[in-house]
Formats: structure tokens, sequence, C-alpha cells
């Protein structure tokens, strides 16, 4: 029997039954369905998750930090078995070592036109991970949770536009905002695992962010 940790069992049970906002939510009959996976592992650096930097060569989210995943092929068996399959192909991470604890509500990207499935689960049997897909990935990250809450590692995002683009973490030399962001943000919290941090600390969008998201 798989021993998942309280703490994940705790941010699992209140991530499953989030309630989307409005602008999130797939419209009708549109999108493509896609799945992402949360893994989260215990690290060398405590509880971690995941995550991958996508190539600068790729057409949507270029270079953006990101949860492992895709679209669900028409051969896999819905939004679980495309995330594991998406996470073996772009890290090398074997699914024989995921234990998968629960699926999140559907959310909506207008940009990719994607209808996201995250599903959260914990890393039982750590393996090997690397950018093993350099086509659509750069490098893959084991993240403490530690330093994602870290005060000093958040940050809000103005866009040139002058908008807030969102929430976001300064990790390992990464930039992590957008939909991973948000997702993290809301995990976290709902988990009961951030700290405190100040919100007003507002960060430009760096140009080469926005032009790389700006392509496709």
């Amino acid at each position: 029997m798989t021993q998942v940790p309280d703490w994940l069992e705790t941010l699992a049970a209140q991530a499953r039954r989030i309630s989307v906002p409005s602008y999130l939510r797939p419209p009708a009959g549109r999108g493509r369905a896609a799945a992402v996976l949360m893994l989260f592992g215990e690290g060398p650096y405590g509880p971690d998750v995941l995550l991958i930097q996508r190539s600068t060569r790729g057409r949507r989210h270029a270079g953006q930090p990101a949860f492992p995943g895709g679209g669900v092929d028409p051969e896999d068996d819905g939004p679980v078995a495309a995330a594991l399959r998406e996470a073996e192909e772009e890290t090398g991470a074997d699914p024989a070592g995921v234990h998968v604890i629960c699926t999140m509500p559907e959310l909506y990207l207008p940009y990719s036109d994607n209808r996201v499935t995250p599903v959260i689960a914990w890393w039982r049997e750590p393996s090997a991970v690397h950018a093993a897909s350099p086509d659509e990935v750069d490098s893959v990250e084991r993240v403490p949770i530690a330093e994602l809450v870290d005060p000093g590692n958040r940050v809000m995002l103005r866009h040139p536009r002058g908008t807030t683009a969102g929430p976001a973490f300064l990790v390992r030399g990464m930039l992590v905002w957008g939909f991973t962001a948000m997702v993290l943000d809301t995990v976290l919290r709902e988990g009961g695992l951030d700290r405190p941090w100040d919100t007003t600390r507002v960060m430009d969008l760096p140009p080469e962010s926005v032009y790389l998201a700006s392509r496709g």
C-alpha cells in the first residue's frame, strides 16, 4: 500500500474540489483535451515538485517553465494516461513509480485552446529525470516546495501593457509564471503550504518572455 504524506493528502483533497473562476472554465464544445502531471516527491531538500523548462524553439508557451504534459491522444485512456505518458516522454520519469492521487477540475487556456486536466501524483519511487525530448524540453528540475513558498522568491508580474500578469516564482534560475504559476499558487495556498508574502512586490515580465509567449 502506497503511503502518501499527510501534507499531500490535504493538498489533493482541497485541489480536487477547487472552485474554477469563470474565465478558466472551458467553453462548451471548444478546446483540445490536454493534461499535466503535478508530480510531488521527497527529494534531497525535502518535498518537491517536478517542473520542465520548455524549449525556446516551441510554437506554444515557448521557453516557459511548466508541468510535464500535453494533449490527450486518441490512444490514451483519458487525461491520467496522457499525463503519465507525456511526463515519461519529456523527462524520462518512469510511470511505474508514480502513484496518481486525483485529478483537478478542467481548466481552459484560451491562448492554446486547451482544456487542461491537472493530475496530482506522488512519486513513490523516483527515477532519474532529464530533458528526454530536446525538441520540446530544455531542462528538468525537481523544485523544493520550501523554495516555492519562500517569500523572497514570490513576486507579482506586470505585463508591458500595464496589466497584472499574476503571481510568479523565482526559483532555480527560472521565472515560473502564467498558467503553471497560477496552479501552483492555488494548490499551495489551498493545501496550507504557502507562507505570507509581499503581493505588492511587482516585477515587469521580461521582454524575452513576452516575445516567446507571443510566438505561434
